[in-house]
């Protein structure tokens, strides 16, 4: 019997059965690469900025972080990887929930160097990263503390998104654009 008579005989039922196992195992195989890429799902974000104190206290009293220890890099090591120009890194450390799987934003303030600050008239302003994106449980509660701070709102925010969620858009005290969504009143 030839092969092609062989492939003939071969119900296509088979044919699709062989074809999905072979799909499912280019998907796993490839779920199993893009897997180990990463070994935590957690992202951390370090932002310069100009005052410390007053950004500490913008980001856990009125956005709602919880600050958790930090930490500190002699100004050799900092150097050494390519981070700071022989300075020392003092990092005060907020996350937006509790447990091991939280992204931490990693505040440090170079108030000795000679920092310039971009264009933020708008997030295409300028290149890099433009905003950070805060999900939150109670969008009317961070909009009081917004308010109580004397914290701006920008463009016509909040905005509903559909559903019960908002949006709203502000600025931290570097000018760096806060985007918070969550569930909102309207």
């Amino acid at each position: 019997m030839k092969f092609t008579q062989c492939f003939q005989r071969i119900p296509v039922y088979a044919f699709v059965f062989f074809a999905a196992c072979a799909l499912q195992i280019s998907v796993t195989a490839q779920s199993k690469d893009q897997a180990e890429v990463f070994s935590s799902p957690v992202m951390d974000l370090g932002i310069v900025v100009g005052d410390l104190e007053k950004s500490a206290k913008f980001y856990s009293e009125v956005l709602g972080c919880k600050e958790v220890n930090g930490f500190s890099v002699p100004a050799a090591f900092a150097t050494s990887i390519g981070l700071v120009d022989n300075m020392d890194v003092t990092a005060r450390v907020f996350v937006l929930g509790n447990g091991e799987k939280q992204s931490r934003i990693k505040m440090m303030a170079f108030p000795k160097s000679d920092r310039k600050k971009g264009d933020q008239s708008f997030i295409h302003s300028n290149l890099g990263f433009s905003y950070l994106t805060l999900h939150v449980t109670d969008l009317d509660a961070s909009i009081q503390r917004l308010k109580k701070a004397g914290v701006k709102l920008l463009g016509d925010t909040p905005v509903a998104l559909g559903g019960n969620n908002g949006l709203l858009v502000c600025r931290d005290p570097d000018g760096n654009f806060i985007e918070l969504i969550g569930p909102h009143k309207q």
